[in-house]
């Protein structure tokens, strides 16, 4: 009788203690990693239907979420506002309005747009930054409690010019093993070890902004070296072979635009395409018509691309590793995308260009160009700059094994990097108030952010409910509403898709339907309008 009550006990003891154990990891605040990619084309990853080798980020996808219409704004200093302040970037003056001074890539935002450090502080999160910055005022000063200002952003072989914790760097000769993509990663990995040393009883939120794979096109030669023959056959083949997995992986149901031959950088810089030689290339023309030396001097600007990504996702898989090493990936919301699609532009900057160094090393200026970013951006139009869906497409990865139990699913929902703030307000339980330290009472009056929390999509394919997505950057301008697209390029008519079929864009329906032209035309202008009143705001 007495073992058989001792038993029973001993059970309702194990479940109660299993249920506490459980509730304390349920109320348990999330950590946050939010990793950014520049100039990112929207196929590039394995995942996403490229032949780049991206084992690290193949797998956060296959145990985790992949989003289909995922946004940006199209440039790099626009989507890092986008992203760290939850508004578009022209409300908050990180992006310019036709007829109105003042913002752009040198504009401050006003005293109301903080970014989520600023927010998550409040609930005890400890911040870290590591990458690109772009994003006016200090870093610290912005939230973050340990930062790497990558500022050198024309030499991937040197330090020259970074700043730490908002100091510049002293570089004591250089280290010849030196990489900016691996200094970034490596600065994450000794914030995510003294936080776990310091501070274990903290969330942390981290947001690593890798500067590949931007021009110029810089990587390690071994890294090149694994990708020098990939691209031989040129980039129609590479956009064919691309689509056919993208179709196959359930990526896109679209048709695979044409190649735009009439479509060059959205910069012309005469002098410098000429400098680069023979074969260099300001269009994408068909890759049969080109000479054996552009062949060869186009493929291999590609293939150092692909390094570029390559090791990133090396980079990448060592900050994974150092989570799972401190216990915090279980309970780590992760997050992947990219800044803009893949760049058209070709320029020499900064150290400028020796033809007869060897492509890809450190006294090179090389960049992708219209041909292989078309094909990185596959199957969409256009590039970087431009608001057509291969200027603003991105891949989404979000990864959370604490709380996301389908692996490998894919998302639906269109989705802007504006939704990335309120979905980690709502998933940290944090609000959108900066509190005054005396009183506990809000300090500023805060618009709404025009973005939607995200958590919805986590548990199923559901489409997130909004009016509308928005771009505007150097007057090209677009809307979504639903399946609908409105889009021009800068001093163009607008056009206009469905994009249930046509991500590819092209069956313009204008003429058939000029009511919702005007339609979507009036909510643009009346979107435009607000944010202007924002933009405007102290």
């Amino acid at each position: 009788m007495i073992p058989s009550i001792l038993r029973r006990v001993t059970a309702a003891l194990l479940v109660l203690c299993v249920l506490l154990a459980n509730h304390a990891y349920a109320s348990e605040q999330p950590n946050v990693l939010i990793i950014m990619a520049d100039d990112l084309g929207y196929s590039d990853l394995g995942c996403y239907g490229g032949e780049i080798e991206t084992p690290n980020l193949d797998r956060l996808a296959s145990n985790g979420l992949r989003y289909t219409q995922f946004y940006n704004t199209a440039r790099c200093w626009p989507s890092r506002a986008a992203l760290l302040s939850g508004y578009y970037a022209q409300q908050v003056r990180r992006d310019n309005f036709p007829g109105v001074g003042g913002g752009g890539n040198g504009g401050t935002r006003p005293a109301w747009a903080k970014l989520l450090p600023a927010y998550l502080k409040q609930a005890n999160y400890r911040c870290y930054h590591s990458g690109k910055w772009h994003i006016d005022g200090p870093v610290l000063a912005s939230g973050f409690d340990a930062s790497l200002d990558m500022r050198n952003q024309g030499n991937f072989f040197s330090s020259k010019g970074n700043h730490i914790n908002d100091v510049p760097v002293r570089p004591q000769g250089e280290d010849l093993n030196y990489y900016a993509t691996d200094a970034t990663a490596e600065h994450a990995i000794q914030c995510l070890k003294e936080h776990s040393a310091s501070h274990p009883e903290k969330p942390f939120f981290q947001y690593v902004a890798f500067i590949a794979p931007h021009f110029p096109l810089h990587a390690p030669e071994q890294a090149i070296a694994k990708y020098a023959e990939r691209y031989r056959n040129g980039w129609d083949a590479m956009r064919e072979t691309r689509f056919r997995k993208m179709k196959e992986l359930g990526i896109t149901n679209t048709s695979l635009s044409p190649l735009e031959p009439e479509i060059g950088p959205p910069y012309p810089r005469p002098k410098d395409i000429e400098f680069l030689g023979d074969g260099e290339l300001n269009r994408p023309a068909d890759w049969s018509t080109l000479t054996e030396e552009q062949k060869r001097f186009q493929s291999t600007k590609m293939a150092i691309h692909a390094a570029m990504v390559d090791t990133m996702d090396i980079a990448i898989g060592r900050i994974l590793e150092q989570l799972k090493a401190m216990n915090a990936y279980e309970n780590t919301i992760i997050m992947f995308c990219s800044d803009n699609g893949a760049s058209a532009e070709i320029m020499i900057r900064d150290g400028g260009h020796d033809p007869a160094a060897p492509a890809g090393s450190a006294a090179t200026y090389l960049c992708l160009g219209p041909g292989f970013s078309s094909a990185c951006n596959t199957p969409h139009r256009r590039h970087k700059t431009w608001v057509h869906e291969g200027g603003i497409s991105t891949p989404l990865i979000v990864h959370w094994p604490a709380k996301i139990s389908e692996k490998g699913a894919l998302r639906t929902t269109p989705a802007h990097l504006v939704d990335i703030a309120p979905t980690i307000l709502e998933l940290t339980g944090v609000k959108q108030t900066v509190l005054d330290k005396q009183t506990d009472a809000p300090k500023l009056s805060i618009p709404a952010l025009p973005g939607k929390s995200l958590a919805p999509s986590f548990g199923e394919d559901t489409v997130i409910d909004r009016e509308s997505l928005w771009w505007l950057h150097e007057g090209n301008r677009a809307l979504r509403v639903g399946d609908w697209k409105l889009v021009a390029s800068k001093g163009e008519s607008w056009e206009l898709y469905d994009l249930s079929t046509d991500r590819a864009e092209q069956i313009n329906l204008a003429e058939q339907y000029p009511d919702k032209v005007k339609e979507l035309a009036t909510l643009w202008q009346s979107q435009t309008d607000q944010f202007a009143i924002d933009f405007r705001s102290p």
